[in-house]
């Protein structure tokens, strides 16, 4: 249903005001939010991502971009941003009466940033925004919670650790079961499960991690880096990932974990187009669980691997990489790595930066991208050079989504 025709002019006219004051208004409607409803901060969203602003910086992006395609509509791209929304959404098991939490405190916040501004006719139209993309996503959501055989919002099981396997010095595996013995849901290789923990502090944190095997196996398994505090180029502190940490100094074979129904809509495509599988880091891990499905299902489409690391030695499911590739005769890989140490550059195995100029790739190749912000972004620029057209690319952003690329 589009914008009505009143709104529409409002939006257009004020879209300026409020996009230029939306760095001001998010951090506020967090701040209300978290003030009248302290157990959301404490037990649903990433407290991690709200001291550093990354939360709010996504939602920002993602009402600045609904807003503006409400005026130069384009079906695809809302498709696409709306779609990233609600399977992280259902994965975290968000209800539609959360909506009208968020509204209170958001419609709060734009006020008592614009003031006087906000006539009732701006105020009209920016709430028939929110509810057009609200209703959207409970729309999609409901589907997503259909689909997958279970109440709206009640994703939570808990499930036993059957296996922890090291993949590198700061990464570890979880194989995970059912306690009963009875198979999981499958799952679409690509997807991701959420994990949620209870501190020390009490507070019950989530996050979200790719499923790192194929389907077919009968379990679920995530692959878990730790994240230590660092200091950015900038001077930024980037704090210590309370997850990660706690799942890797605490949680072993016979453990109990709190995880979701699988969900995530970067998930591979049942045609025969060339695939180009792109990762930086610990975005391999939905890469090894789509090779480790190409694998058992014998697909015999080109498929055209690159990972990019910081050395060999940090190359989580190195080993398993190698031979996935080598249990798919149509497929190739490409690694590079900042620090080879003793061993000397190959073809396939090079030094410094992900470089595809070289690369052999047919313009209707599918990619998909996973890893760090940047390292995705120079990489859609690369393939866009290639002649790979744009909605041919796909990717996933792990925590706050703050990519939204114009085209």
């Amino acid at each position: 249903m589009p914008l009505s025709p009143g709104s529409k002019d409002v939006i257009a006219a004020t879209l300026p005001a409020v996009g230029a004051a939306i760095g001001d208004i998010t951090p506020l409607f967090y701040r209300k939010m978290f003030d009248a409803h302290p157990e959301l901060e404490r037990d649903l969203f990433n407290r991690g991502n709200q001291k550093q602003g990354e939360q709010q910086k996504a939602l920002a992006g993602s009402i600045a971009a609904f807003a503006t395609l409400q005026l130069d509509p384009d079906p695809a791209r809302v498709e696409s941003i709306l779609s990233r929304i609600a399977h992280k959404h259902a994965s975290l098991g968000i209800k539609p009466d959360e909506y009208w939490i968020v509204h209170k405190h958001l419609f709060e916040a734009i006020v008592e940033v614009l003031g006087e501004a906000v006539t009732p006719e701006v105020a009209a139209a920016w709430d028939e925004v929110y509810w057009l993309m609200a209703n959207t996503l409970i729309a999609l959501e409901a589907d997503l919670y259909a689909a997958a055989g279970v109440e709206t919002g009640d994703v939570w099981r808990t499930v036993r650790v059957v296996d922890r396997t090291h993949q590198s010095a700061d990464t570890v595996s979880f194989t995970l079961a059912s306690k009963d013995g009875s198979v999981l849901p499958t799952f679409r290789p690509g997807q991701y499960l959420s994990v949620g923990v209870r501190l020390p502090d009490g507070a019950r944190q989530i996050r979200q991690y790719s499923l790192s095997n194929a389907p077919s196996k009968g379990d679920w398994r995530i692959t878990v880096k730790r994240v230590l505090p660092a200091t950015g180029a900038d001077g930024t502190t980037h704090p210590a990932g309370e997850v990660s940490n706690f799942l890797f100094d605490n949680v072993f074979e016979g453990d109990d974990l709190d995880v979701t129904t699988p969900f995530g809509d970067l998930v591979l495509p049942e045609d025969d187009k060339p695939i180009f599988l792109a990762s930086a880091g610990i975005g391999c891990t939905p890469m090894i669980g789509m090779l480790d499905h190409l694998a058992e299902s014998g697909d015999a489409r080109r498929i055209s691997i690159l990972h990019a690391d910081r050395s060999p030695a940090s190359h989580a499911h190195r080993r398993e990489l190698e031979t996935l590739v080598e249990r798919i005769p149509s497929a190739d890989v490409y690694r590079w790595y900042e620090d080879l140490g003793a061993r000397q550059p190959l073809e396939t195995m090079r030094v410094g930066r992900a470089d595809i100029s070289d690369l052999p790739l047919d313009p209707t190749t599918r990619a998909y991208l996973c890893g760090p912000l940047p390292f995705m972004l120079s990489l859609r620029e690369a393939l866009i050079a290639r002649n790979v057209p744009a909605e041919n690319i796909r990717y996933e952003v792990f925590g706050p989504d703050s990519w939204s690329p114009a085209s």
